[in-house]
C-alpha cells in the first residue's frame, strides 16, 4: 500500500494567516497544466509562486524541515532539490475550483524528477465546502484532514485531486521535491 503522511500543525494558525496574507496580496495566475495548458474543466485556481513573493524565505526553511524529516522517517527516497517554487493556490466556489485526478509526476525536465508532494492546508475547514483533497491508495482513497496547518506529504506518483469547491474559497500551499526519476 502506498504510504500518505500528515503532520498535524506543520504551519501555526499565525503563520498560515501570514502566507495567505502574502497570497492574497499578490496577483495571481491562472493555474495550467503540462506544456503551458488550460483546461478549466481539469483544473481551475489561481496561483501565487512564493518564490516571486517578498519576506517568503521562512516558509521554504520550514518545508525544508518538514520535507527532511518525513522523507527520513516515512519515505527513504531519493531527494536531492527542490527545482521548483512552492505554489499556493485559490479554488474559488464562485470560479468552480477544482482540481480533477492526476499525479504530479509529468513530462519535462523538472516535473520528471519529482519524488514527494507536499500539500499544507491554509485555509480554516469551514471557510469551503468541498474542496476535499482525496488521494488513491490502490482500490481505496483517503480524504486528507483538513485542520488548518496539516501538511500532507505523498510520493509524487499518487494519483489525487481537489474536489470541487461548492461552497466558500480554500487555499492550500503546494511543494514538490526532487531526485532521481523513479524507476
Amino acid at each position: 500500500m502506498i504510504t500518505v503522511h500528515q503532520v498535524p500543525e506543520a504551519f501555526s494558525a499565525a503563520e498560515c494567516d501570514r502566507i495567505v496574507e502574502i497570497t492574497n496580496a499578490a496577483i495571481p495566475s491562472d493555474a495550467k497544466l503540462v506544456r503551458d495548458q488550460r483546461d478549466h474543466n481539469y483544473r481551475r485556481a489561481e496561483l501565487v509562486w512564493l518564490d516571486e513573493q517578498p519576506d517568503t524565505e521562512w516558509v521554504m526553511d520550514r518545508i525544508l524541515q518538514l520535507v527532511r524529516v518525513a522523507n527520513r522517517d516515512v519515505f527513504d527516497f531519493d531527494v536531492t532539490e527542490f527545482a521548483e517554487s512552492a505554489q499556493v493556490a485559490t479554488y474559488r466556489a464562485s470560479a468552480g475550483g477544482h482540481f480533477d485526478w492526476h499525479s504530479d509526476i509529468g513530462e519535462g525536465r523538472i516535473a520528471s524528477r519529482r519524488k514527494l508532494t507536499m500539500v499544507v492546508q491554509l485555509s480554516e475547514p469551514d471557510a469551503y465546502q468541498g474542496g476535499a483533497l482525496e488521494l488513491m491508495t490502490g482500490r481505496d482513497h483517503i480524504t486528507a484532514n483538513t485542520a488548518r496547518g496539516t501538511a500532507t506529504l505523498f510520493p509524487s506518483f499518487m494519483m489525487h485531486r481537489v474536489s470541487p469547491v461548492t461552497e466558500g474559497t480554500r487555499q492550500s500551499l503546494t511543494i514538490w521535491s526532487h531526485g532521481t526519476p523513479f524507476r
